[in-house]
């Protein structure tokens, strides 16, 4: 899925109301937020709006409340962004209603306001056109910057943009390029890391990646399954039963691309007290489960993540959050910082992981949209995206 879409340099936002969908979805600890990544990330469309004399009226969800829930509330995030933008972001007590237009009528060029929680609404998740229109009625214009909601069809992130005139914010044009990119034109070899827990989270992104990668780096525990399909003993580690004939298929149809796990982190128990040892990858204990790769591994897949000309990673390589199991995922991390490729972090756990070990400044993109990037590249159409305006062929 190609960007063939307008984005807002498209068009003349000068002194008009402009509705911006963000992905201010950030984790919160009481009031404050403990990871402001995806509000940094929307500054750059935030700023474009403001030097271009638009009234701006932002509009995000955060978590998954049931009806008007206090602790779900954007104020933290109007606070936080009012410091970033150096100026008043005022946050309105609703999403729509007419005291709601009334207070985005009154705003002038320049002027930031955010949306209360539109997932107070169920309409919002329902994409009722009634809701879309409520929020249309803010604004000329609409922006779609929230990547991470992508590939949701609710209100604000897809209805409202067949009533407004919709374009993509820069955030989204970001995560399209480089994601757009790995996909169509790698700079090669091409390089793909998986992990994560179960084979069948992941079977579409395999179909879709493999005919397209030089080499398919697979661990965490959807790696054991794989490793049962070649015969080895994997204990009491994560197994996918139902698509253990799948991972046999890949195997043998593609061999010269699968790069699974030579040894592996064992331990009786997944705790962070946890006795381990590493051990061949075909020579698991049976009363033992694997939780990480081991470094025979680590030395492999780091040595072809050096030589790649792109790398995707989606998915850790281990039970990371835990110390005994962390190095894994560490070790791949730092060899993506190490690498000179265009390297690409998907969002979800990848993402929280490079941020954790201090990389996520040295590779080339950490994506801000963990389900949304994973669609994207099983090959999925973004219903977010897909709703904005194309762009005139030159």
């Amino acid at each position: 899925m190609a960007l063939n879409k307008k984005t807002v340099r498209d068009i003349d936002v000068h002194a008009k109301k402009v509705l911006v969908r963000c992905d201010f979805n950030v984790p919160l600890d009481g009031d404050t937020i403990t990871d402001d990544r995806r509000i940094t990330e929307a500054l750059p469309t935030i700023q474009y709006l403001i030097d271009n004399s638009a009234a701006v009226i932002l509009c995000s969800h955060l978590g998954r409340p049931k009806g008007v829930t206090p602790e779900f509330s954007l104020a933290p995030v109007a606070k936080r962004l009012g410091e970033l933008l150096e100026r008043n972001v005022r946050l309105l007590s609703d999403c729509v209603g007419p005291a709601i237009e009334i207070a985005c009528d009154e705003l002038m060029p320049g002027d930031v306001a955010l949306l209360e929680n539109v997932r107070f609404h169920p309409e919002e998740e329902a994409n009722d056109p009634g809701f879309a229109a409520g929020l249309a009625n803010l604004a000329e214009v609409y922006v779609n910057d929230a990547f991470g909601t992508a590939h949701r069809a609710h209100a604000s992130t897809e209805g409202v943009a067949h009533i407004l005139p919709g374009v993509a914010g820069l955030l989204i044009e970001k995560e399209i390029a480089y994601l757009g990119n790995a996909l169509d034109q790698p700079k090669r070899p091409f390089v793909a890391i998986l992990g994560g827990a179960k084979v069948k989270d992941k079977i579409a992104v395999i179909e879709s990646l493999l005919p397209k990668v030089d080499k398919l780096i697979i661990g965490g525990g959807m790696a054991f399954t794989f490793l049962k399909a070649k015969g080895y003993e994997i204990g009491r580690s994560l197994f996918d039963e139902t698509n253990f004939e799948y991972a046999k298929k890949v195997l043998a149809e593609h061999s010269d691309k699968v790069l699974l796990p030579v040894d592996v982190v064992q331990a009786g128990e997944l705790s962070e007290t946890a006795t381990t040892e590493v051990v061949a990858a075909d020579a698991m204990a049976t009363d033992k489960l694997g939780a990480d790769i081991g470094p025979l591994t680590i030395d492999l897949f780091r040595r072809t993540i050096l030589e790649a000309g792109t790398v995707v990673w989606n998915g850790p390589m281990g039970v990371f959050e835990m110390g005994p199991f962390e190095a894994g995922t560490r070790e791949v991390a730092q060899a993506l910082a190490d690498s000179s490729a265009v390297t690409i972090v998907g969002g979800g756990d990848s993402a929280a992981a490079i941020e954790q070990f201090g990389f996520a400044e040295r590779v080339s993109h950490v994506s801000t949209g963990g389900g949304a990037s994973l669609e994207f590249l099983e090959g999925k159409e973004l219903p977010g995206i897909a709703a904005l305006q194309d762009a005139e062929n030159e």
